[in-house]
Order: structure tokens, then sequence, then C-alpha cells
């Protein structure tokens, strides 16, 4: 259609695409399908404030605004980026006005998690009395950014990055609009998915650039290679991606899944995460979940620091890499983290205990004369090399907290501590 400012056909194509009914949008039928927590809201004719939060490119706008049109709200849209408290009070104030007029507001605000404390504060009382219907997007975990007195007045739903089955039904449509088909082998369309990674907008401004590329010969992967950049991963290392990502690296190697964990810590390092952190969190898992089970292991990781310290980039991944192998493989025991973790309770439960007296020094003569080290027995001059003598505070019952696991080296570990539990127990009956 013509218009003063141009045709339609001026418009980007992910714009002309954009869904005209909340049935057109894909991927989202866990909230939008009748029984799901949209249907059901859009059933009863009533919107509650709501927070999307999605990756970007899976329809959260695009869902806010058919909400409004369904609900006969009408449709404010606001960017926290470019807005600030200014912009807010005309906003409420011309959504109070329309309140008095009997129509209602769907505030809609993207990237609402770039609102300071205090600005996300000031929706509260209009939210609160229904001046409007807040509904706000967000790529990063509400829960973090968000103030928990807002979140406690809207409900937050989860968009899903989109799926394969999303993203084909997206390039025929686009196809459809274009009036021919893309210029794509079947190697080149899955290609095309992947790149997009469950991005909807970005697939579209693909398929809108391959669109000028004349029709055969069609592209093999190698050839959409050449004709488009990789796209680098999606990845926030300092947001939630940063730790969703080490969490998985990490219980990786907890399972025993070296494959997965290498995965992973190239998933990381490709995002650009700093190589440092993830050699400091493998040495972390090495004691926390390693332990004693191999006390090779903290050796290992802290000489795969050193390593990359030391070669750098691109030569020092192998040894991070190495590291996550030997990880991975080695036999896993927590006992020493929990022992800790249980030691570390007593203490703070059992308060200032004295230890007792005859583990004292002694060096000089009141020392001597109240009882300091009366009664201590050398470990080295028993038969044994084992006293058996009470190293807790008096009064104070024995404690178990180190319980190795019959894995790896604590196995011998453990024979140890049978041993020496044992000769206590007959000294006690001497």
């Amino acid at each position: 259609m013509k218009t003063l400012f141009g045709s339609d056909d001026d418009r980007p194509l992910a714009d002309r695409l954009r869904p005209r009914a909340l049935e057109e949008v894909v991927g989202q039928d866990h909230l939008l399908a009748a029984t799901a927590p949209l249907g059901r809201m859009l059933a009863t004719g009533k919107m509650v404030s709501a927070i999307l939060w999605g990756p970007p490119g899976c329809g959260k706008t695009t869902i806010a605004r058919l909400l409004a049109e369904r609900t006969s709200l009408h449709f404010e849209p606001l960017s926290a980026v470019f807005s600030g408290v200014a912009d807010l009070r005309k906003v409420f104030d011309a959504a109070a006005k329309r309140r008095e007029m009997g129509q209602g507001t769907l505030l809609f605000v993207d990237e609402i998690h770039r609102f300071n404390r205090a600005q996300q504060d000031g929706f509260l009382p209009f939210v609160e009395n229904g001046t409007v219907v807040l509904v706000g997007a967000t790529t990063e975990n509400p829960s973090f950014e968000l103030n928990g007195a807002l979140l406690s007045r809207c409900r937050v739903l989860v968009l899903h990055r989109l799926d394969e089955a999303a993203l084909e039904l997206l390039l025929a449509r686009a196809e459809a609009e274009i009036g021919h088909p893309l210029p794509l082998d079947d190697d080149a369309r899955a290609a095309c998915k992947a790149l997009a990674d469950g991005d909807g907008r970005y697939l579209l401004n693909l398929a809108e650039a391959l669109a000028t590329l004349p029709t055969e010969p069609k592209l093999d992967a190698a050839g959409l290679a050449l004709v488009v950049q990789q796209r680098a991963p999606a990845y926030d290392k300092d947001r939630e991606g940063h730790f969703n990502l080490i969490s998985a690296l990490h219980k990786s190697l907890r399972g025993s899944d070296t494959d997965a964990a290498l995965y992973w810590m190239a998933r990381m390092l490709a995002g650009g995460e700093d190589p440092l952190f993830i050699a400091r969190r493998l040495t972390r898992f090495a004691v926390e979940d390693i332990g004693l089970a191999d006390p090779q292991a903290v050796g290992q990781a802290l000489a795969a620091w050193d390593v990359y310290e030391r070669l750098g980039s691109p030569e020092g991944e192998l040894a991070l890499a190495q590291l996550v192998i030997y990880l991975g493989t080695a036999p896993k025991s927590n006992a020493a983290y929990i022992a800790y973790k249980a030691a570390m309770k007593s203490a703070k439960d059992t308060g200032s205990l004295m230890p007792p007296m005859h583990i004292l020094n002694a060096p000089t003569k009141m020392m001597k004369e109240l009882g300091y080290a009366k009664g201590y027995q050398y470990d080295h001059d028993t038969a044994e090399g084992f006293s058996g003598q009470n190293y807790f505070p008096e009064g104070m019952p024995r404690h178990i907290f180190y319980d190795p696991k019959p894995r790896g080296f604590e196995r011998e570990v453990r024979k140890r501590l049978d041993y020496w539990s044992k000769l206590r127990a007959k000294r006690e009956t001497e």
C-alpha cells in the first residue's frame, strides 16, 4: 500500500511479517494456548501486570502489543534505555486521564531492567491502583534485576528461544512475502537457522539480505558462510548467561560428563569469557568436588592456571581443556567440603570452648602448676605412633566431620581412619 512516506515494501521484512494476531505468534504456545497462562487471562478478558522474560527476537514486544489489542487497552510503549522520570510522569498522567474516561492503558516497558531501583519503585502506586497494566520486557533474570516489591505485583512469564520448527515457519513466511524461495540448499537452510540461534528477528533480517541474491545457483553451507558473517553466541559475561554456563560446566564435571564439560567451556570461551575466571572456577571444583579422592586434582588445576598465564591466548586454552578432561575423569568426592561445613557449624554452635589442658603448652612455671600440658603423651614415643588421647574440648562429645567416600585415594584414607579409630577404642578401655 502506497502512503505519503512510501510503500509497505520499504519497511523491513521483520516489520512486515510482525504478527497481526496472537494466533500468528510462533514458538510461545506454552504461554498463549487456551489452557496456558496468557490464554486463560485473555479468556477472562482481564489483564494483570506481567514481566515477559526471554531472549532477543522471541516476540516480547509483539505479544505485548497484541495483548493490548485483544483486551481493548491503549498501548503505550516505552523504552527504559531512552526514558527517564519525566517521561514516566507524562505516561502516568495520560493514563490517569484515560482511566477517568473509561479507557485502560497497557504500559509496555522494553528493557525494564535498565531502570534503576528508585525508578522501578515509581511504578508501584500506578500498578497497584490500576492506572496502568504494566508489561515489562527483559532479557535478564528478573529475580536479579527487578525490585522485589515490583515483582510481587507482576506475574513473570518466561518466553522460549524459537526452536527449529518455529524458525522454519518464519522462513516459509518470509519466502511467501518475498515471492520466491531463498537461494539455499538443505544444508544452508539448516545453517541459516543455526545462525539465528533462536532469534526470529535475526533470522528474518538474514532472509531479507539473502532475498537480494539470484535464486540460482543455490548456496550450500560453505557458500552461505561467505555471504554472511558468523554470529557471535549470545553471552553476557556479567549477567545470567555467565552464571548459567559456568553452572553447566561445573555440574557436567560433577557428573563426570567430560565431553559436555568441554562443550560448555568452549561455549564460554567463544562468548568472550575471561579464561582466568574459568581457571579459578575449575580450581574451586578440584577442591570442592574431587578433594582427596584424587589429591593431584588441585595440583593439576594450579598447573593449568599457571600455564595459561605463561602462554596466554590462544595456546593457553589447551591447558584449560586438558584440566577439564582431568577433572571430568577423576573420582569425585565432596567429603572434605562436607567436613569443613560441619566443622564450621560446630565451631559456631559451641562458642569459645577451651582446648583440653593436656594439649596446651606450659612455657612458664605458673602454667605448669595450673595443669597446662599435664598428662600429655608424645605420640611419637608410643609403639604405634598414636596415643589416642582426646583433642576435643573437655565436655564436648567427639564428632566425626570427615567421612571419606569409597572412591579413589579416599579408600586408602578410610583404611587409615578405621585403623586409628580401633586404636583409640582400645586405649579408652585400657
